[in-house]
């Protein structure tokens, strides 16, 4: 079932104009690759977001801070300050990708691309599909096409693969795109100020 999986990531590479993506089981799993694959430890961004996304901070031991007021409005994807990762959750268009940029997107309920669950991420080169596909396998290392059994030596992975039912779902909607009326429920406001909550360990 992998030549399901890398169609429609081929699919999503052609749509969004990215040169490489990597399908995983979430947005937030692919947003804690990128992180995890950038080695980053500190960043800023929106109050305004899923709640995911502080946990992740809190589990990944990121030093954060949400952003001023001027710089919290966002429609579609923002920004995590200081790097080059976007949380493109509420986005999906022909043509989006940026070149330099990781934007992760999902096709959780209520986002562009509803198959019900799953994510992206949306890279430039070759080196960082390879390492972020192995990180999303297990370190299994899928595009040599080597049975784990007889790879012998592994990296670190995480089990963050996506379900290939899903992508042959997500390949169909692709498909027919034009005929979907998405309206963009993609509002900072749709979100409550996380400001406003304490998380504790």
């Amino acid at each position: 079932m992998f030549d399901e999986i890398r169609k429609f990531e081929s699919d999503l590479s052609n749509f969004t104009g990215a040169p490489y993506v990597i399908a995983t089981d979430c947005c937030t799993h692919a947003i804690e690759l990128c992180f995890i694959y950038n080695k980053i430890t500190k960043t800023s961004f929106t109050p305004y977001t899923y709640l995911s996304i502080p946990m992740l901070m809190e589990k990944l031991n990121v030093e954060y801070s949400y952003e001023d007021e001027d710089e919290q409005l966002w429609v579609g994807e923002y920004n995590f300050k200081g790097t080059n990762i976007w949380d493109s959750a509420r986005k999906l268009e022909r043509g989006m990708y940026m070149p330099g940029q990781m934007q992760c997107v999902s096709f959780g309920h209520n986002k562009p691309l509803h198959i019900g669950r799953g994510g992206a991420i949306l890279c430039e080169n070759r080196l960082q599909y390879e390492d972020l596909k192995c990180m999303s396998y297990d370190g299994r290392q899928i595009h040599r096409f080597t049975p784990w059994e007889q790879q012998g030596m592994f990296r670190v992975g995480y089990h963050y693969k996506p379900i290939p039912e899903e992508c042959m779902k997500g390949q169909e909607i692709l498909k027919e795109w034009d005929m979907y009326n998405f309206e963009g429920e993609n509002q900072f406001h749709k979100y409550p100020d996380l400001r406003g909550i304490k998380i504790v360990k």
